[in-house]
């Protein structure tokens, strides 16, 4: 039976996510682009990040379907969700320690292949939980607030991790202490995980229905599929960009763009419709909304999750006087001035989405974003990309709220944990196709031409909008 809520539920039911995301932001912008550069040198430096965030994300997207899966049908005395978050915490604050051990005493392809091994090991690990966390508002909150704790999720995952993050553990690595770094992330981590312990679950008494183990091999087929569509693609971007080399100037930059949206695009909208299919099978062609508004999310996350990817980078080819680590300081700001403004925007977001609906907001914040991001590429210096990055970040907080509520709205609620773990074939799927395939680009071509595709992915996640259908409610789509 669903209890009632009490204003500090919404803190326990979404702390959570700020361990999650002060974890990611600390390894996926600043510590793990580093230690790729220092292992493998400049030439490489893109492709070979790209190839971890792939193998790593796709790793996570199976991770967190199957454990979605089985937290719905989990029996524990604890609840649904919280012994899964429990468990992957103490795992993955082995796995942080063992890549502070690399980081401190490897070097060369050695270093790299070990730190390759030590993030798939915590994509997998953290993935344990975060499936879990994420059937928390679908468990626990009625449909009609589900856009203010969609918000408040939103404040925990995002701004509040990015400011954590760029006021303290960049500075840690900014000078090089890797070890402080990955302290301040378990001790983040464990403080988080204990918060999240007093969310007042209800033990269910039996599961709602048998493991379906056919469904479980249908993700790891979806997932493979999903793989197979962006390595293709990858493969696809990096065969025809050498023909644009031989164009002059300005043509070659637009001709590798397009090229490089093109295969971008494909690997969104094709891998999505195709890895549904296998995955929910029959189910799927009930459920065309969900599906789209998979798309939406995994178009607008490909360009919100590889802006802070490739920031570094970025910034030490339109300012070569800031080398190496020295990036990471106006990396880190400019990511925090990010996280200001999805902090302003998260919970008024929520609070609109609920007013006037979800699909306006995200459109709006479609816009934001890919206005944001032109300033950003466009800025004749480093102050004006910061005014970029507010809008950018209004656009990203509004997004979060709205999106996410809609999608709670669109999943059977008997069923969110393993619906909700399949999309995150747009969490994990934004990094694996904004990386893989764009690291060979921003190292042929440069990261501002990079940059500029995510811009127009933002565009597309609003073009997608109109195929996502509310005429139906969820339980009949």
């Amino acid at each position: 039976m669903q209890k009632s809520l009490r204003w500090y539920d919404g803190i326990f039911i979404n702390i959570y996510y700020l361990g999650l995301t002060v974890r990611s932001q600390t390894l996926t912008p600043l510590i793990l682009p580093l230690l790729v550069q220092q292992f493998v040198g400049e030439e490489t430096k893109g492709s070979s990040y790209g190839s971890i965030r792939l193998y790593s994300l796709m790793i996570a997207l199976l991770v967190q379907a199957v454990m979605g899966m089985l937290s719905d049908r989990s029996t524990h005395r604890w609840g649904k969700r919280r012994p899964f978050m429990l468990t992957s915490t103490v795992l993955e604050t082995a796995a942080f320690i063992g890549i502070g051990v690399i980081a401190a005493q490897m070097e060369g392809q050695a270093g790299y292949a070990a730190l390759f091994a030590a993030v798939l090991l915590s994509m997998v690990f953290s993935n344990i939980g975060h499936a879990a966390a994420q059937g928390l508002i679908p468990d626990l909150v009625p449909e009609n607030q589900r856009g203010r704790y969609s918000g408040l999720k939103t404040l925990f995952e995002l701004p509040l991790p990015l400011i954590f993050v760029s006021f303290f553990v960049s500075k840690m690595v900014k000078t090089g202490n890797y070890w402080a770094a990955i302290l301040t992330v378990i001790i983040t981590l464990i403080v988080c995980t204990i918060l999240a312990m007093f969310v007042r679950e209800t033990p269910q008494e039996k599961a709602p229905a048998p493991m379906d183990w056919p469904a479980v091999g249908r993700l790891a087929g979806m997932t493979a599929l999903f793989t197979g569509v962006i390595l293709l693609a990858g493969e696809a971007v990096k065969r025809l960009v050498p023909l644009a080399e031989r164009l002059p100037g300005i043509s070659r930059l637009l001709l590798t763009g397009a090229i490089g949206a093109a295969g971008m695009l494909a690997a969104v909208a094709v891998g999505v419709i195709l890895s549904m299919r296998v995955s929910l099978g029959a189910e799927a062609a009930h459920r065309p909304a969900f599906t789209w508004w998979v798309v939406n999310r995994l178009a607008f996350l490909v360009g919100a999750n590889n802006l802070a990817s490739f920031l570094l980078y970025f910034i030490q080819e339109r300012f070569p006087e800031l080398r190496g680590s020295a990036a990471a300081g106006p990396s880190a700001f400019l990511v925090m001035i990010v996280g200001v403004a999805i902090l302003a925007a998260a919970l008024p977001g929520g609070w609109l989405t609920d007013k006037f609906g979800t699909k306006p907001l995200i459109a709006v914040s479609g816009i934001l974003a890919t206005l944001g991001t032109a300033i950003v590429i466009a800025a004749p210096g480093i102050p004006v990309m910061y005014a970029g990055g507010v809008l950018v970040g209004l656009g990203v907080g509004i997004f979060y709220s709205a999106n996410w509520a809609l999608g709670t709205s669109l999943v059977p609620r008997e069923h969110a944990g393993r619906y909700l773990g399949i999309s995150n074939l747009a969490g994990a799927g934004a990094g694996a196709i904004g990386a893989y395939i764009g690291g060979p680009i921003g190292d042929g071509a440069g990261f501002v031409v990079l940059m500029s595709i995510y811009g127009f992915l933002f565009l597309f996640s609003v073009l997608v909008l109109g195929r996502i259908k509310l005429d139906q409610p969820a339980e009949t789509l």
